[in-house]
């Protein structure tokens, strides 16, 4: 379908948690518009991840695309995480340009389904792991930045306000 365009730190849409797709829609032309929309977008070099409200959909949805597999949950929920978070340098496509050192569990499954209902499980490690509950954040309104230890939180929000991309 189409590559959208990903929504900046400061959107409100990235503030609010996205809504459930209820069951009823699941199959419809919309839903499977919006995860080829998600799709397609995700495919672009150097993305690992893309949540429904990163493209202006307030929806419980996301595509992935780590270590070239490439797929979609719809209402994800993380069901699992495990071991001591630890610090991994991560970066968002909503906050373009930045990078910051952010505490993630080396292990996440997520539990959702795909566009006809059925379940779907989603687990791994390292990127996968790192992805599924950088995705999930923003399906709750959570941008990771805010989740930064307080005085890199502090720094990475100057940074952003000095990014021209903000104004």
């Amino acid at each position: 379908m189409t590559v959208r365009p990903i929504r900046l730190f400061g959107d409100p849409v990235l503030r609010s948690p996205a809504d459930p797709i209820a069951p009823a829609v699941l199959g419809s032309s919309g839903v499977r518009d919006l995860v080829q929309d998600l799709i397609d977008t995700v495919k672009e070099p150097g993305r690992a991840g893309v949540a429904a409200p990163q493209i202006g959909v307030a929806l419980r949805a996301f595509s992935y695309n780590v270590d070239g597999e490439v797929g979609y949950v719809l209402n994800p929920e993380i069901v699992e995480v495990s071991g001591e978070p630890e610090l991994m340098e991560e970066g968002c496509l909503s906050v373009p340009g930045l990078g910051y050192p952010t505490r993630r569990h080396p292990y996440a499954k997520v539990r959702g389904v795909d566009v006809d209902g059925a379940e779907v499980v989603l687990e791994g490690t390292g990127l996968m792991a790192e992805a599924l509950q950088h995705e999930v954040d923003h399906l709750d309104g959570t941008v990771y930045v805010m989740t930064l230890d307080p005085e890199v939180r502090r720094q990475a929000l100057r940074d952003i306000r000095a990014q021209e991309w903000f104004h």
